[in-house]
């Protein structure tokens, strides 16, 4: 029977327990066996005295015997997943009635032989062990889903705190709750007066010592701190106890502030916290694991005692939040950035603008340039409906000022639009990937549910042929949810160019499960299925409401500006460079001679300049002669001028636009 019910247990308890109803023992034959077999034999005791079940076990009950368990205490036993045995009775109608039949593995009539007693015990250890594992199924089912639940929770509350001193707080907070850990502190990575990168502490909190408080102080990012070497590496540091680090560890640990504080540090976990590019922002130090049923420990010596090691469950638990808390960072932090570039706009506009979207570094440039290069490309013309037109000096001067300043109202467009590289934001993708998760996990854990369920019910008779039908099933909804993910972000990728919808999509727009707390759920929210229907680019129709808002953000502060009356025209030919001839442009609508000569030019450059650049988190660069085709297109449809674009091209502009155009 050892080998049948092999298991994994942990200590040195025998890995069966047989639990003895008032005085009756095994007989001598029978003992011998249950020796043998390691099942270990002990009196039941009182309800009060009776350990957690973690091993399979059966109570016998001997109704010859005048001390019988109460209901209450069998109740419990059942709940942990016990079962029992009943001698002395010869048929189940004799089973006393506070003796449940969902506890009662087998009955046995006098007189009981040891032979049938080791077959009821054997059998009645078998159905425990399957209880056990459908209980902890069932426990392991309700932890996994309720992390997913608190995760997306977290994410949501941090990404919506604007506040940078409360954004921290409730990391803290939240980092105490997911891990367990006794202590949190919080470091940023700043930069001195040299430039060199180092991390300032900013925040932390220890639950069993709440007196705590510590001044900010920065150390450095190298590997004389715990913090510095996880920083400089930016990979998680796990240490179970940092007073015993190894000679030769490739970090020190400084005991000045246990010392001083008569805190004892033990388990340690250090994540980074890296932004969207990869680049650690910050680190989350955590202190000190609370092992399960331990709200907190009492001083330094129980901390020695029982203070956990952070498993691999946590450190992942603990870098999903860090990248979430790292999101919510750089957004709040850029907030305040948007600020202080207003401030310093004069003189460094065009340095602000692509510190906004380095992907864009350049953009301002070019299309300046290659404005200003059709405009004396018109001044040379002699002939036809350019030949009057002239500009001087001073207006080259205000166009090439427009254009270095056209796109200076993208400061005011939230990042995550400015430079979204897919259609969902990386957070709602998170969550989108979390509930697949969710649902891939949920499928398994069924699976094992029904499949020891049937066993509980049914012992082995017709289980092959059960497993075969639960194994195809669980397949089948794999590949499901395998094409769902897929689907996702296939439809996640943006087009340059108008796209059909995502065909995979359509099998789960209406898709739904069964969330954690039995609630039917879509597989995709409205918001996402909005999202990712999304023809053409990355922006849904709100957040292209609101990138086209940075035209009008651009006219309101240039023309707050006291230009100079050779300049007066810069805030005009900015305003107007997403206009089209047709009226369809934004924002005013304006139509044919509305539109000043200078902005239709500007026009035609920014379009160019768009779809050739480099690639971009949310696009990819078309070749030039498909550019030309697009312009092409739109002076067909009356959107473009098309003697300008005629120009644009005789020239050479498109050439000579101060860059290495791609495709050419």
């Amino acid at each position: 029977m050892t080998a049948a019910l092999s298991g994994d247990p942990t200590g040195s308890a025998p890995p069966y327990l047989l639990l003895c109803a008032g005085d009756w023992r095994p007989e001598p034959p029978v003992a011998g066996v249950l020796a043998r077999e390691q099942i270990e034999v002990a009196p039941l005791g009182d309800a009060a005295s009776l350990p957690p079940i973690t091993r399979p076990t059966v109570l016998v009950l001997d109704q010859s015997q005048p001390m019988m368990p109460g209901a209450e205490q069998i109740a419990g036993l059942v709940q942990s997943g016990a079962t029992a045995i009943m001698l002395g009775i010869a048929a189940a109608d004799d089973v006393p009635e506070h003796v449940p039949e969902s506890l009662l593995s087998a009955y046995l009539a006098p007189p009981v032989g040891p032979k049938r007693l080791l077959i009821a015990l054997r059998a009645g250890l078998r159905e425990s062990a399957a209880r056990l594992t459908a209980r902890d199924a069932r426990s392991e089912t309700f932890h996994r889903s309720s992390e997913v639940t608190d995760l997306t929770a977290i994410g949501i509350r941090l990404l919506t705190q604007r506040d940078h001193d409360a954004l921290l707080e409730l990391i803290i907070s939240h980092a105490l709750k997911v891990t367990r850990a006794d202590g949190a502190s919080l470091y940023l990575v700043e930069q001195d007066d040299s430039g060199a990168r180092r991390l300032s502490f900013r925040v932390s909190r220890t639950e069993s010592r709440p007196d705590l408080q510590l001044e900010r102080f920065t150390i450095p990012m190298d590997d004389s701190s715990l913090a510095g070497h996880s920083a400089r590496s930016g990979r998680p540091l796990v240490v179970d106890d940092v007073y015993q680090l190894e000679p030769d560890a490739p970090f020190q640990f400084n005991r000045s502030f246990d010392d001083r504080s008569g805190y004892r540090t033990r388990s340690v976990l250090v994540i980074p916290m890296p932004n969207h590019s990869g680049e650690t922002i910050g680190v989350l130090q955590l202190v000190n694991r609370k092992p399960d049923g331990c709200d907190g420990f009492r001083d330094r010596h129980d901390i020695e005692r029982r203070a956990a090691p952070f498993d691999e469950r946590t450190v992942a638990m603990a870098r999903a939040l860090a990248g979430q808390a790292a999101v919510s960072l750089e957004n709040a932090q850029l907030h305040q950035s948007i600020e202080r570039l207003f401030e310093g706009f004069v003189k460094a506009s065009v340095t602000a603008i692509e510190h906004r979207d380095p992907a864009t570094s350049g953009h301002s440039e070019r299309v300046a340039t290659m404005t200003c290069d059709l405009a004396e490309a018109v001044d040379r013309i002699d002939h036809g409906p350019f030949a009057p037109i002239r500009f001087s000096r001073d207006q080259l001067r205000e166009l090439r000022y427009a254009g270095l300043l056209h796109d200076f109202g993208k400061v005011g467009v939230r990042e995550k639009v400015l430079v979204k590289a897919k259609k969902l934001h990386p957070a709602a993708l998170l969550q989108v990937e979390q509930r697949h998760m969710f649902l891939m996990r949920s499928a398994e854990l069924r699976y094992e549910r029904e499949r020891a369920e049937w066993l509980e019910r049914n012992g082995r008779d017709g289980y092959d042929a059960y497993l075969a039908t639960l194994k195809d099933r669980l397949t089948r909804e794999r590949a499901r949810l395998e094409r769902f993910i897929r689907a996702v972000h296939r439809a996640n990728q943006p087009t340059v160019l108008p796209a059909p919808d995502e065909p995979g999509l359509e099998e789960f727009e209406r898709a739904t499960y069964i969330g954690p707390g039995g609630q039917s759920l879509p597989f995709l929210t409205a918001d996402e299925l909005q999202s990712l229907a999304v023809r053409q680019g990355s922006l849904d129709d709100d957040e292209w409401v609101e990138m086209r808002r940075h035209v009008t953000h651009t006219f309101d502060f240039l023309r707050n500006i006291p230009w100079t009356s050779d300049l007066m025209g810069v805030p005009n030919i900015a305003h107007g460079h997403h206009e089209k001839l047709d009226g369809s442009g934004y924002p005013r609508g304006l139509v044919g001679a509305e539109i000043p000569i200078q902005t239709r030019m500007m026009t035609i450059a920014d379009i160019f300049d768009a779809l050739t650049a480099a690639d971009r988190p949310y696009k990819k660069a078309v070749p030039v002669a498909t550019a030309l085709d697009v312009l092409n297109d739109d002076v067909r449809l009356g959107r473009l001028d098309g003697d300008l674009f005629a120009l644009f091209v005789e020239a050479g502009i498109h050439e000579t636009g101060g860059r290495v155009v791609p495709g050419h």
